[in-house]
């Protein structure tokens, strides 16, 4: 029922945010800021994006542009602090300690 009201609502509307087009410049745009905040990864953050991601001011204006053309609702901040959480936590000899670790065989020499 509730979904039959909204496509009655909505019929003429064109998402235009979602078509082709508007997605490659979400990603250029997403891509942009991304190369910035690794470009200038050693400056201090002071800005303040969604889920807690902080930037640098110099990628401020590469900021505005993903925010222009991107949907809040892809969490391509969210992804990003995850896999730079990840990458971290895999690159840090004292915290991988306690994660998991292959199992190498090593075979005993039987005499």
């Amino acid at each position: 029922m509730a979904m039959e009201t909204y496509a009655s609502r909505n019929i003429d509307k064109i998402h235009t945010d979602v078509l082709s087009h508007s997605r490659q410049a979400c990603y250029k745009a997403r891509d942009a800021f991304f190369a910035c905040l690794e470009k200038e990864s050693d400056k201090k953050p002071t800005e303040i994006g969604s889920v807690g991601l902080q930037y640098p001011a110099e990628c401020k204006k590469s900021r505005v542009e993903f925010e222009k053309n991107c949907r809040p609702a892809w969490h391509f901040d969210r992804l990003y602090c995850r896999d730079k959480t990840a990458q971290r936590l895999l690159e840090d000899k004292e915290i991988r300690r306690g994660l998991p670790q292959p199992y190498i065989f090593k075979p005993t020499s039987s005499s």
